[in-house]
C-alpha cells in the first residue's frame, strides 16, 4: 500500500472518484486507488463513505493491510467490519498488531468467534494477547505495547550499539530503552540521544536515568494521559506492583486516549454515544438517539407544568406570555457555561473534594453578580419597551434569581454526578436545562402571580 496522505479537499475528490468507480462497476479501478493510499487515508475513506458502499470498499483491500487499516477506525464501523469477517482472515489481519490494539479487537468479539480466533493465531501472537486481556479495559495495561527493548546496567555501551544494529530494527516511537535487572524489575532509563553521542566505552549504569518514572499497570488511562501531558513523555514503561516491566505506553495511544475523551465529552452534550457513526444505518442511529429524546420529553413536560400551574396570570397577562421565555434562555446559556468550564475541570483532573466547594462558591458569586448586571439591563429594557416598571422589575427579580441558581447548579450538578459515577459530560446538561427551565418559569410566573394578579 502506498504512502500518499490525503488532505480534506484530495479526501472529498477520492470519495467522488470511488463513488463513481463503483457506480460504474468498475471495481479494479477502486482497488488501485486504495492500494495508493496510506492505511489511515483508507480508514478515513471507510468512515466516510454510505454503507451500502463500505463493504464493497472493504471486501478490495488487500488483507495483509487490514489490521492497520481496522486500528485507524471507529469503534462502531470497527465492529461492524470484524463481525462481516471469519475467524481465519480475522487472525491473519491482526498478524503485527499492537498489542493494546489487538485485545480491543477481541474484546468486541462473541466468546465463541473469540476462541476460535485465538485458536487461528500464532502462539506468540497468542500469547501477547492473552497477557494483554488480563488487564480491565481503560487501564495503563489494556493500552500498553510488549515491544520493548531492555538492557543491563553493567553493559558498555559499544556492546548495546552492536546489539542495536544486529536487532535490525526498533520499535515505534522508542525514544528510550529500559534498564531492569535479572528479575526485571525496572532500575532506570537511557534516551537513544544520550546513547549516540557518550562515550562508548562506558557503561549504561553510568549514563541511565534513575529517576524514571513508571506507571503502574491498573492506572486509569485517563490518568495516564495527565501524566503525558503533565510530563510531556513520549514514551514511559508501565510495571507491576512489584516493578517488574511489563511494556510501555507511548504517545501515540495517549492520543487516542485524548482524543476518545474529547469526543466523549462532545457527543456526551448531546446526549450521545462517542462512538456514533456518522453514516450509520437509519434504524440504529434513531434508536440509540430515543433514549435521551425521551428523558428529556419528560423534562419538558416537567417545564410546561409550571407553566400550567400558573395557567390563570398567563390569561389575564398576554404581555407576560411574550417575555417568560427570556428568563429560562439566560439562566440555560448561563449555566451551561459553568457546566462545560467544570466538566472540563474534572476531566484534566482539577477538581476534587479540596476544592470543589470554593469553584462552587466562585460560580455562584459569577452567577450572582451576572444576574445582577443583567436583571438591571433587562428592567430597563423592558420597562422602555412596554411602559410599565413593575414588569421590568418582575422580569429583572426573576432573571436574578434564575442565574444565581443557575450558576450554582452548573457547578454542583457534574460534580454531583461524578460522586455517583454517572457521566457528567452524558447526563449534566439535560439536568441543568431542567433546573434552569423550572426555576426560570417557577420565579418569573410566581412572582407575577403574587404581585400583578393582587
Amino acid at each position: 500500500m502506498g504512502k500518499e496522505y490525503l488532505d480534506n479537499e484530495i479526501t472529498e475528490q477520492r470519495l467522488n472518484q470511488l463513488a463513481q468507480a463503483l457506480d460504474s462497476g468498475l471495481f479494479v479501478h477502486a482497488r488501485n486507488m486504495l492500494h495508493t493510499m496510506s492505511p489511515n487515508d483508507v480508514a478515513l475513506i471507510l468512515e466516510s463513505s454510505p454503507p451500502k458502499n463500505r463493504q464493497v470498499l472493504w471486501q478490495l483491500i488487500d488483507q495483509q493491510y487490514a489490521g492497520e487499516i481496522l486500528d485507524e477506525l471507529g469503534e462502531e464501523l470497527k465492529d461492524s467490519l470484524i463481525s462481516s469477517m471469519t475467524p481465519e482472515k480475522l487472525a491473519q489481519a491482526t498478524i503485527g498488531m499492537d498489542t493494546d490494539d489487538l485485545a480491543y479487537i477481541l474484546r468486541s468479539l462473541p466468546d465463541v468467534v473469540y476462541k476460535k480466533v485465538l485458536k487461528s493465531m500464532r502462539s506468540q501472537d497468542r500469547d501477547r494477547v492473552e497477557q494483554a486481556l488480563r488487564y480491565p479495559d481503560d487501564t495503563a495495561g489494556s493500552i500498553m505495547n510488549t515491544d520493548t527493548v531492555t538492557l543491563r546496567p553493567d553493559v558498555n555501551i559499544e556492546v548495546v550499539l552492536r546489539y542495536l544494529r544486529q536487532r535490525g530494527h526498533l520499535p515505534d516511537t522508542t525514544d528510550t530503552l529500559y534498564v531492569v535487572d535479572r528479575q526485571d524489575h525496572v532500575l532506570g532509563g537511557v534516551r537513544l540521544a544520550d546513547l549516540l553521542t557518550c562515550d562508548p566505552s562506558v557503561t549504561i549504569r553510568s549514563i541511565m536515568d534513575t529517576e524514571l518514572e513508571s506507571i503502574p499497570v491498573e492506572m486509569s488511562d485517563k490518568d495516564v494521559a495527565q501524566k503525558f501531558e503533565r510530563m510531556d513523555w513520549i514514551s514511559a514503561p508501565v510495571v507491576d506492583s512489584q516493578a517488574k516491566l511489563l511494556g510501555r505506553i507511548t504517545i501515540d495511544d495517549i492520543i487516542d486516549v485524548i482524543r476518545e475523551d474529547a469526543e466523549h465529552s462532545m457527543m456526551g452534550m448531546a446526549g450521545m454515544d462517542d462512538d456514533e457513526d456518522t453514516f450509520g444505518p437509519v434504524l440504529k442511529s434513531t434508536l440509540r438517539r430515543s433514549l435521551w429524546l425521551t428523558i428529556n420529553l419528560f423534562a419538558a413536560l416537567l417545564a410546561s407544568s409550571v407553566s400550567n400551574m400558573f395557567e390563570g396570570t398567563l390569561e389575564q397577562f398576554a404581555t407576560i406570555a411574550i417575555l417568560m421565555t427570556i428568563v429560562p434562555s439566560m439562566g440555560g446559556v448561563a449555566g451551561n457555561q459553568t457546566l462545560a468550564l467544570v466538566i472540563r475541570g474534572i476531566a484534566l483532573g482539577h477538581i476534587g473534594q479540596s476544592n470543589s466547594r470554593w469553584l462552587i462558591g466562585k460560580e455562584l458569586g459569577i452567577g450572582l453578580l451576572n444576574g445582577l448586571m443583567w436583571s438591571v439591563l433587562v428592567f430597563f429594557a423592558v420597562w422602555l419597551w412596554k411602559d410599565d416598571i413593575a414588569l421590568g422589575g418582575l422580569i429583572g427579580s426573576a432573571m436574578l434569581i434564575n442565574m444565581t441558581v443557575a450558576g450554582f447548579a452548573g457547578a454542583t450538578i457534574p460534580i454531583m454526578l461524578k460522586k455517583f459515577n454517572i457521566d457528567p459530560a452524558l447526563a449534566g446538561g439535560m439536568v441543568l436545562t431542567t433546573v434552569t427551565d423550572v426555576v426560570g418559569l417557577f420565579a418569573f410566573l410566581g412572582l407575577a402571580t403574587l404581585f400583578l394578579m393582587n
